[in-house]
């Protein structure tokens, strides 16, 4: 499984289409908040049981992330793709059988468990190899790949929305709209394997930079500096603060605005979805290649600091002005989504690319972490507030302020962020021996 070394020659942006290919297809699990209503319906689940298989997903993303990296780097990202492709379309096909049978907890393994390890190996598979393509350019060529990943929903949301709509809501029409997603993502995903390629020398662009230049921090002891654990809070914080919300996209602008003369239909909830979909995927590659130029410390100040005026600006307009909650919550999830894209870079910046792939494995467990803590939220507070007879957007003004202190966290331990330590430094003839030993494997 090893991926093919690029022959002489070979275009670097040959390689970004692969990853996409991948991020596109796993990039369906920002549409599930489609598929909540319809399961609540069928099923008899609450708000917070529908979550589930989405949470769970998350979960075995960060932690499949953390204990694969390693394996990631040492195979290439032609195994970690086919991995991806099996784990992610049979959690669809498991999930199919769970609707048809209407077994809930088929669709909590299928969707979550099985599913969510192919997101994670999928999500870090064309990583390490991106930035060591584009080592001019680490933060654009990491967004272009992740991109994808925010903008699956953009294609996921309508074309859930549609099949629900041809196949029926019921369990039946749930299962068929589950089996058709695991069989086109399959073909999809097959596209990435066979064009993924490893550059045959640490300088792919000529006189440009090497991949290996500037101080190599392995993964094990990446984990052993602050500077991991202050981005780890970084990331936490910020996906926090941004999947409670994304999670629940479609019923919460419903709810909203359910008690106003401007009430929402279930397929403009789903455009909604589409439409954070698009503002994820463009914050990823345009925030993303911004820090090429202003520096990543600069731009998370922009993400956390500008994401909680805009949660505030939310809170206290409630349900009054639609197109700014719809403006807000665009510019929240540019800053989510450029979040995500950027932490390779920020990675690669301050433990080299030796084993940046395991680093991002590792650092992804905050995004395991927030997949719990975001939904439960706001999931947990809206049953709670809606027991208590409120309704409208007072369902969410508490998870709002909560989503603000957060982001508050994460501008701190942002600001703690300094170079490594040299002690941490392996010896720079190591990492050359690395990649020309994984050279002469793959070749």
């Amino acid at each position: 499984m090893s991926p093919p070394v690029a022959p002489a020659g070979w275009s670097r942006w040959l390689v970004p289409p692969a990853a996409l290919a991948v991020h596109l297809s796993i990039g369906q699990a920002y549409a599930w908040s489609v598929f909540k209503p319809p399961l609540e319906s069928a099923l008899g689940l609450s708000g917070t049981q529908s979550a589930l298989p989405f949470q769970l997903g998350i979960v075995m993303l960060g932690l499949s992330a953390a204990f694969g990296g390693t394996l990631v780097e040492r195979n290439g990202p032609r195994w970690a793709m086919t991995v991806a492709l099996c784990c992610f379309s049979s959690g669809f096909l498991l999930s199919a059988l769970g609707a048809a049978t209407e077994q809930y907890w088929l669709i909590v393994l299928g969707y979550g468990f099985v599913g969510g390890i192919g997101l994670g190996i999928g999500y870090i598979s064309p990583v390490s190899t991106l930035i060591k393509w584009f080592p001019d350019r680490p933060g654009m060529a990491t967004g272009i790949a992740i991109m994808g990943f925010g903008g699956g929903a953009l294609i996921a949301s309508p074309w859930s929305a549609q099949m629900l709509e041809s196949f029926g809501s019921d369990s039946s029409g749930i299962a068929m709209a589950f089996l058709v997603h695991g069989l086109s993502y399959a073909v999809f995903m097959l596209l990435g394997v066979l064009l993924v390629r490893v550059p045959r020398t640490e300088k792919p662009v000529g006189d440009g930079p090497s991949a290996f230049d500037g101080p190599q921090v392995s993964a094990r002891n990446a984990v052993r500096t602050p500077q991991f654990w202050c981005l780890w809070i970084v990331l936490c914080m910020n996906v926090t603060a941004g999947i409670g919300i994304l999670e629940k996209a479609a019923p919460m602008i419903t709810d909203f605005f359910a008690n106003t003369s401007t009430t929402v239909s279930a397929s403009a909830a789903a455009g909604f979805v589409a439409l954070l979909s698009a503002a994820n995927m463009a914050g990823r590659i345009g925030w993303s290649s911004t820090s090429d130029l202003i520096g990543r410390k600069n731009i998370y100040r922009v993400y956390l600091g500008t994401g909680a005026l805009m949660y505030g600006l939310i809170a206290l307009a409630g349900d009054s002005s639609k197109p700014l909650f719809i403006l807000c919550a665009l510019v929240i999830l540019s800053f989510y989504g450029g979040g995500f894209a950027t932490i390779p870079a920020y990675l690669k910046d301050l433990f080299g690319t030796y084993q940046v792939g395991a680093i991002h494995g590792r650092l992804l467990t905050a995004w395991s972490t927030a997949g719990v803590l975001g939904p439960l939220i706001v999931n947990w507070i809206a049953d709670r507030q809606e027991e208590a007879g409120k309704s409208g957007s007072s369902l969410y003004t508490l998870s709002l302020f909560i989503m603000i202190g957060l982001l508050a966290v994460g501008f701190v331990a942002n600001e703690l962020v300094r170079p490594v330590h040299p002690r941490h430094h392996i010896p720079a003839p190591a990492s050359n021996e690395k990649e020309a030993a994984d050279v002469q494997r793959q070749q």
